[in-house]
């Protein structure tokens, strides 16, 4: 007799479970969330965070961090106006938006993958000079558009279904199947799996990191466009409350891992979905806006201590992480070729939690000479 092969339940069956959960506490509490034009709403508002967390995917897949991506919807959403403004067409002017959010990825994977600086200051760096650059061409003033031709990203419909909602579901297609379908896609997961043995079998790891930032930046700047068509302007102030914590939540909530090499980008989708639901839902029910990043800080925290729980390295592995933080700024980390999260782990046993179902990371053998 064959033995009976025993199928796997995806991650993601999960993951929408928790949403479907969700939705159903929700819905008890206020009989108007569970409607269909409250669902279409959920998903409308819910379309940049999206985007954003599919754009931070690739990077956290490869156990690094964009912090970048809240303050590119500023910089592009401007910059799209004001080429506009300067008499370029609306796709003229989205493409300008996806450019400048391009450029801000492009240098944060070329400093990362040719320097020792870790993803976490480079990109923070970023953050800053992204987010002062439209204050300073705008005096903090948005710029505002009336024309219909602007807005349509935003604005308009295609039957009953938001033109935004379009961009996303093309967007994660397209992402879906060069993360599952691609050699670039299996490189990612290699990279993010265990970086030395990729470096060993010879991967050019740079031209990896160089790119999973440049699709986050790219993304980045198409959401900076939508959420410009959406507010018929180009506001400064764009993305400098939660969005940046809401892409990191919607992606590690959604089983991505922020020490790399675990999730997909469904996985980001979903997870994403259920912190725009958790975020509505509580505006739904007149919860203070004071209380909405308490929520997200409480899930962030809680995905990474079950990813940490799952990948075998127990809550020790949090702790590391943590250690690591603090001890880069004591000027005191060390760097294991990891530039994100884990570099900042401070020792060998904290990579080797970290670094899960990889295996322990090599620290004292000297990687191969690749020419990227």
């Amino acid at each position: 007799m064959k033995p009976q092969k025993t199928r796997r339940v995806p991650r993601e069956a999960g993951i929408l479970a928790v949403w479907v959960v969700i939705m159903i506490i929700f819905s008890s509490l206020s009989g108007h969330f569970f409607t269909e034009s409250d669902v279409l709403n959920l998903f409308l508002n819910a379309a940049v965070i999206i985007l954003l967390s599919l754009g931070e995917a690739f990077v956290l897949l490869i156990a690094e961090i964009d912090l970048s991506v809240g303050s590119v919807l500023a910089l592009s959403g401007v910059g799209m106006a004001e080429a506009f403004n300067h008499g370029f067409t609306a796709p003229g002017a989205i493409f300008v938006a996806i450019a400048l959010g391009g450029l801000v990825g492009l240098f944060n994977g070329v400093i990362v993958a040719y320097t020792r600086i870790p993803s976490f200051i480079v990109t923070f760096a970023s953050l800053g000079v992204a987010s002062s650059i439209p204050l300073v061409i705008t005096q903090a003033v948005p710029i505002y558009i009336s024309a219909p031709s602007f807005s349509f990203i935003g604005q308009d419909t295609i039957g009953p279904v938001p033109l935004p909602l379009v961009f996303v579901a093309v967007v994660f297609l397209v992402l879906a199947l060069v993360l599952a379908r691609t050699v670039f896609g299996s490189r990612v997961y290699a990279v993010g799996g265990n970086r030395e043995a990729a470096r060993l079998s010879g991967l050019r790891i740079r031209r990896v990191v160089i790119w999973c930032f440049l699709l986050s930046g790219l993304v980045a700047g198409f959401a900076g466009a939508i959420e410009a068509g959406r507010l018929s302007s180009g506001y400064p102030t764009a993305g400098s409350t939660t969005e940046l914590f809401d892409a990191i939540a919607g992606a590690v909530v959604g089983g991505v891992s922020l020490f790399g090499g675990v999730g997909t980008i469904l996985g980001a989708l979903i997870g994403a979905v259920i912190v725009g639901t958790l975020q509505q839902g509580l505006d739904v029910l007149n919860v203070s806006t004071y209380w909405q990043p308490l929520v997200v800080g409480v899930v962030i925290l809680v995905g990474v201590a079950i990813d940490s729980v799952l990948r075998g390295g127990g809550l020790a592995g949090v702790g590391d992480l943590f250690r690591g933080w603090v001890a880069l700024g004591k000027g005191g980390a060390s760097s294991s070729g990891r530039g994100g999260i884990a570099v900042l782990a401070p020792s060998k046993a904290g990579l080797d939690g970290l670094a899960g179902q990889s295996g322990p990371v090599s620290t004292g053998q000297q990687p191969a000479k690749v020419t990227d």
